[in-house]
């Protein structure tokens, strides 16, 4: 038997202001997206700012619906946008943010396993990894790419 131990790199960063400029508006992106998401039962608000290749910025927010597993996540709401709209621009980066009660959650609210899935698929599709930034009160966390949070991930690879 041979174990393993798979880990992942990550920077962290205290203040909005440490970030550069193009991850500052892409995270203040997100918190506006967040304030308009539609989550009436969990009240836990999600939005998503994609940068795409030509510069421009795609918004998503999560959107509930009281038949839970209908919704859909700040995450794939952005990013199958951006595919459904702009199909020949690869993704550059996704920045996520968490608010409950108007204000950041205290700590990092990272993708969901599905989300995570589908911004490792858009990786493929355009073969250009694609950087996650994720932020709260307490902190922003910058991911190279999806395989950094999704790892023995399944990919076309896999069929």
């Amino acid at each position: 038997m041979a174990k393993e131990k798979h880990t992942f790199e990550y920077e962290s960063y205290t203040e909005l202001t440490d970030l550069s400029a193009e991850d500052q508006k892409l995270i203040k992106n997100a918190i506006e997206a967040a304030k308009k998401a539609y989550a009436p039962y969990s009240l836990f608000s999600v939005g998503a700012a994609v940068l795409l290749e030509n510069n421009e910025i795609v918004t998503g927010n999560n959107q509930e619906n009281a038949a839970y597993p209908s919704g859909l996540c700040a995450e794939r709401v952005a990013l199958f946008y951006a595919n459904a709209n702009y199909p020949e621009q690869s993704v550059k980066s996704i920045a996520v943010v968490a608010m409950k009660n108007g204000e950041l959650v205290k700590t990092m609210a990272s993708p969901c396993g599905s989300c995570r899935q589908v911004i490792l698929e858009t990786e493929t599709r355009f073969k250009q990894p694609i950087k996650i930034i994720m932020g709260s009160q307490s902190g922003y966390w910058i991911v190279k790419n999806a395989k950094e949070l999704l790892p023995l991930s399944f990919t076309s690879d896999s069929l």
